[in-house]
């Protein structure tokens, strides 16, 4: 399911369990934020498709961390360069500020891009990412949640919507 979160970014959720996935548009570039599970990769295709693009056209992909619900779908977009904790510190769209938040994961990352913050699996609009993992690093958890919190943001853009 489509839904326009501004003008030049839409949120595709999806029926079976796996992130949303986010899509911006800016500077002739095609950002997905996460590609969601293998599951929902005939969803994410048709979402695509019907804002007329194929795989093809998407140039870059974050994820927001390496969970099997994030990144499934990344061989989908052979055209896409990915950007993750590894090398976000190199990510050059400069109109996106990117925050490193461990917790729910190692490698967590947030996105805030034109007052929406893109808080992967860190913050959700009800509550906070599981830290009970074997990759949690549950002692981080607060700092990244108070860095989150205090940016200037307008919309909370979660990697999930509904549990």
């Amino acid at each position: 399911m489509k839904n326009e979160i501004q003008p030049n970014i839409c949120q595709f959720s999806f029926k079976e369990f796996g992130s949303c996935v986010y899509l911006i548009t800016l500077n002739n570039q095609n950002i997905l934020i996460d590609t969601s599970s293998k599951d929902n990769q005939h969803e994410l295709l048709r979402d695509l498709k019907q804002l007329n693009l194929s795989p093809d056209d998407i140039n870059t992909i974050i994820i927001t961390h390496r969970h099997w619900d994030h990144n499934s779908n990344i061989a989908l977009f052979q055209n896409a360069k990915i950007y993750d904790y590894k090398n976000i510190d190199s990510f050059p769209i400069k109109e996106f500020q990117i925050f490193k938040v461990p917790g729910h994961s190692r490698d967590s990352i947030a996105i805030l891009y034109n007052k929406v913050l893109f808080s992967g699996d860190t913050l959700f609009h009800n509550g906070i990412g599981r830290t009970d993992l074997p990759e949690s690093e549950p002692e981080k958890m607060q700092d990244s949640l108070n860095k989150l919190k205090s940016l200037d943001y307008k919309i909370l853009c979660p990697c999930i919507v509904r549990y």
